[in-house]
């Protein structure tokens, strides 16, 4: 019943920001750890930010100081804030979730067992 659904992406000019959603439902936000990944063409799939139940967060080195990711807790979505799009972001982007109070570090595909669907951000001029 675990369920995630990602939404908010779009079109965007580089330069440009962007807020990713993802809904969760079927279990406590605060009770698991939530990545976000993504998968540029031609690329394996990539972590780029994750958020602990321990309240750490990590983001791997090319988005560090221009994405952020949060959670709202009243609404059951962690967000993906991204500022200062390039257009080596271009991705289809999932949001994901580890097992109950599992201890992750920097966002590992291997240590998620629940994702989402994608959404997809077109970073073009």
């Amino acid at each position: 019943q675990v369920q995630l659904v990602e939404s908010g992406g779009g079109l965007v000019q580089p330069g440009s920001s962007l807020r990713l959603s993802c809904a969760a439902s079927g279990f406590t936000l605060d009770e698991r750890p939530i990545g976000w990944f993504r998968q540029a063409p031609g690329k394996e799939r990539e972590g780029v930010s994750s958020s602990t139940t321990a309240g750490d967060t990590y983001y791997t080195e090319s988005v560090k100081g221009r994405f952020t990711i949060s959670r709202d807790i009243a609404k059951n979505t962690v967000y993906l804030q991204m500022n200062s799009l390039k257009p080596a972001d271009t991705a289809n982007s999932w949001c994901a979730a580890a097992a109950p109070r599992a201890r992750v570090g920097m966002a590992r595909v291997r240590d998620y067992i629940s994702w989402g669907q994608g959404t997809q951000v077109p970073v073009s001029a």
